[in-house]
């Protein structure tokens, strides 16, 4: 045996911990989401995204899945917000960074704080389009109709503003579908 068999053992029960916490995280997430859709149950809320600089709500029945980034295929002669391909459990998706999609001046600098975990938003297979987002954060979920509505912006219990994004009407938009340059 080594000396570091024993914090090898300990650190395996850390790992095997936290995996059990994310699929039971993982599994609630998706029961929300499943109930969003068929409309069962009370509202599932919408999902809080940090993306670039601002924080948007996005509605659950929209979201397919969300997962950590993966490689990426770049695909030459595109947008620059159009970040290539990615293969999602077998499924080619196109990658798209909001944040520069809605900003092209953006420069790409993460707007999430330091320890911010990216993820790929995956949207819902309803709306046509094998595509996934790019979110600097997911902050869970969120219930819009406890928050207070301060213009075109809406504005929770903490003071945090959050902007509705409607992702059906994103996938319509001539500029989204077209990604060459």
């Amino acid at each position: 045996m080594t000396a570091g068999g024993a914090g090898d053992s300990a650190k395996g029960r850390d790992s095997a911990a936290r995996r059990n916490r994310l699929r039971v995280y993982q599994e609630q997430l998706l029961e929300k989401m499943q109930a969003a859709r068929t409309g069962a149950g009370a509202s599932a809320g919408q999902l809080g995204l940090a993306i670039g600089g601002g924080r948007y709500l996005v509605d659950l029945t929209e979201v397919g899945e969300i997962v950590a980034p993966v490689p990426l295929t770049a695909i030459p002669m595109t947008r620059p917000w159009y970040l290539g391909l990615a293969n999602v459990r077998g499924n080619l998706l196109g990658v798209v960074d909001l944040a520069r999609y809605l900003d092209e001046e953006h420069d790409g600098a993460p707007g999430a704080g330091a320890g911010a975990a990216p993820r790929l938003v995956v949207l819902a297979p309803a709306l046509g389009v094998n595509c996934a987002l790019l979110a600097s954060q997911v902050h869970g979920l969120r219930q819009a109709a406890t928050m207070e509505r301060a213009g075109d912006v809406l504005r929770d219990a903490e003071g945090m503003t959050w902007t509705p994004l409607s992702l059906a009407a994103l996938v319509r938009e001539e500029r989204f579908l077209h990604i060459a340059r």
